[in-house]
């Protein structure tokens, strides 16, 4: 058995347009998979769809576009994914909010929410969602992705970090409740990625210097250097880790 062949499984990747979800899409792609490509903008799907199936075969990649502020738009993105393929074996909960920058003291009620909500509630809407079908089938893996934020304090991104460790917790919780049924649910826990989402913390000369100063590797990371934890996780290879927390950080937290 290949221990990272994916072929014949179905992958649901949501903020999967750009960034660490794109790259997560592409990888699960190249190792056999068909990937669900979600984010807000049904064009941005489109697109990355189309490149993937370019690549890799039409039939590939299905672009459905869904909120993840919008539980109605998450079970339609997983009706149609079972309608179009039967099954879901891999969730990737990586879209996530980040509205607010400063002390937790400024952080407006609804600014808060939205993070919390996005960030936590609603990886807990999609895991009930799609856990049925896994259940029934008895396999099936859930990766969320999460952050170094959810080990470190912040002076300037506390909300975030706060609901990037709750996302730690419920992968814990999740594993325990759905291990029985022989599913796995995990987080991979980024360092400061170079994207777009994480622009504000590596866009300005001296933090970018700053930051990679006190990294062991003395650099940020790229999209594609977290997809291979995603693929180990999706993969046979991992079919006996459930409950943790995989930091890819080039050494910061240690």
């Amino acid at each position: 058995m290949n221990l990272f062949d994916l072929k014949g499984q179905v992958a649901i990747v949501t903020g999967s347009s750009r960034g660490i979800g794109r790259a997560i899409a592409e990888r699960l792609a190249e190792h056999g998979a068909k990937v669900v490509i979600s984010s807000r903008k049904q064009d941005a799907c489109d697109a990355v769809a189309a490149a993937i199936n370019a690549k890799h075969g039409a039939g590939t990649a299905l672009a459905i576009a869904a909120s993840i502020s919008h539980k109605d738009a998450l079970q339609s993105m997983v009706d149609k994914t079972l309608a179009t393929w039967g099954r879901i074996d891999t969730l990737v909960c990586n879209a996530a909010s980040n509205p607010y920058y400063g002390p937790m003291a400024g952080i407006a009620d609804e600014q808060f929410r939205k993070i919390l909500d996005n960030n936590i509630v609603a990886n807990n809407w999609l895991v009930t969602m799609v856990a049925p079908q896994m259940r029934a089938r008895r396999d099936g893996s859930i990766i969320i992705v999460s952050s170094i934020g959810g080990l470190r304090g912040s002076t300037v991104i506390g909300a975030y970090c706060i609901s990037k460790a709750a996302d730690m917790q419920l992968a814990r919780n999740l594993a325990c409740e759905l291990g029985p049924d022989n599913i796995r649910v995990n987080c991979i826990a980024p360092g400061l990625i170079k994207t777009d989402f994480a622009k504000a913390l590596w866009d300005n000369p001296e933090q970018l210097a700053a930051r990679n100063a006190e990294t062991p590797l003395r650099r940020i990371g790229e999209p594609d250097e977290i997809a291979g934890a995603a693929v180990y996780l999706a993969a046979p290879a991992s079919r006996f880790m459930t409950g943790q927390s995989l930091v890819i950080d080039g050494g910061v937290t240690i």
